[in-house]
C-alpha cells in the first residue's frame, strides 16, 4: 500500500520520471512550444485582444487538422481498393468532431463584449477571417465553389496555389458520388463528369441513387454509413456557421465586417448554402 503521506518529490522518484532533458527532447521541444506561445503579438493596449488572437490561431490549427483528415479521406474514397473505405469513414468522423471543437471556440469568444471589441477593432485594419486560406480550402473541398474567393489570396502565390487546387478538384461530395457509381449504384453521368469548379446542382437522379442506398441499408451498408458521415459533417458545419453568426451579432451587431462584407448579413446568406442536398431531401421520400 502506498504511503498517503509521501511527499510529492518522493512520488516522482518512485515513478522514475525523467527530470533531466539537457540531452533529450522534451515535451516543449517536440511541440515547438516556444514558437507557438510566442506567436501572439497584440497590436492594441486592449486586454481582450489576446483572447481574439488565441481564438483565431487555435481555430486555424484545428482547421489544419481538419484539412489533413479531409484530404486523406478523399484520397482513400477515390481509391478503387475496397479496403480503404473504413479508413476514410474514420477520418470523416474525426472531421465532424473537429468542427465541434470549432463550434465551442465561438462560445469562448462570445464572452467579449461590444465595448471590449471596439477597443481593439481599429488595430485589425482590413484583416478578417473571411481571408483565411484554410477556411476557403475547407469550403471548396466541401463543394461551396466560388471563383471570387480566390482573389483575397492573389498576393501570396503559395496560398493561392493551395486554394486554387481545392477549387479545381472534385469536392468530397463529388468523390462520394463516384464511389456510389463504383459500387453499382445508378448515378447520373452529368453528376460524375462535370466542371469541378462549379457549385454542385441538386439532381433528382442523385436523390434516387441515395434512396436506393437508404432503402436497403444492409445491402449497401458501407454506402449507408457514408451517407450518414456526410450528414454528420454538414450538420456540424451548419452549427459552426450558426455559432459564428450569433457570436458576430452579439459582439458587433450589424456593423460591417473588417474584411468589407456585410458582417451578419453575409453570414446569414451562408446559412442557406446546402452542401449535400440529396442527403437531406431523400429523408422526405423514405
Amino acid at each position: 500500500m502506498r504511503d498517503t503521506n509521501s511527499k510529492p518529490e518522493s512520488i516522482v522518484h518512485e515513478e522514475r520520471a525523467q527530470l533531466d532533458f539537457s540531452k533529450d527532447m522534451s515535451y516543449g521541444d517536440y511541440l515547438h512550444l516556444d514558437e507557438i506561445l510566442n506567436a501572439q503579438h497584440p497590436l492594441s493596449p486592449a486586454h481582450d485582444e489576446m483572447l481574439f488572437i488565441v481564438q483565431h490561431q487555435t481555430s486555424e490549427l484545428w482547421m489544419k487538422l481538419m484539412l489533413h483528415e479531409l484530404r486523406a479521406a478523399m484520397l482513400a474514397m477515390a481509391n478503387p481498393a475496397d479496403n480503404t473505405k473504413p479508413e476514410a469513414f474514420k477520418m470523416l468522423a474525426r472531421v465532424s468532431r473537429i468542427m465541434e471543437q470549432l463550434v465551442n471556440a465561438w462560445t469562448v469568444l462570445s464572452t467579449m463584449t461590444p465595448p471590449e471589441y471596439t477597443a481593439m477593432r481599429p488595430y485589425l485594419a482590413n484583416s478578417s477571417g473571411f481571408q483565411s486560406a484554410q477556411y476557403r480550402c475547407i469550403e471548396f473541398s466541401l463543394g461551396n465553389k466560388n471563383a471570387a474567393m480566390l482573389k483575397p489570396h492573389a498576393h501570396r502565390a503559395d496560398l493561392l496555389a493551395q486554394v486554387q487546387a481545392a477549387y479545381e478538384s472534385p469536392s468530397l461530395y463529388d468523390i462520394a458520388l463516384q464511389l456510389l457509381a463504383r459500387e453499382g449504384i445508378d448515378v447520373p453521368a452529368e453528376a460524375l463528369q462535370r466542371d469541378w469548379t462549379q457549385p454542385y446542382a441538386e439532381s433528382e437522379g442523385v436523390k434516387q441513387a441515395w434512396i436506393t442506398v437508404y432503402s436497403d441499408p444492409h445491402k449497401y451498408w458501407d454506402l449507408y454509413q457514408l451517407g450518414e458521415k456526410l450528414t454528420d459533417i454538414e450538420d456540424a458545419f451548419r452549427l459552426w456557421r450558426f455559432r459564428h453568426l450569433t457570436t458576430v451579432e452579439r459582439v458587433i451587431g450589424f456593423k460591417r465586417g473588417t474584411g468589407g462584407t456585410g458582417g451578419v448579413s453575409y453570414l446569414k446568406k451562408m446559412l442557406d448554402v446546402v452542401l449535400f442536398p440529396e442527403i437531406w431531401t431523400l429523408r422526405t421520400n423514405l
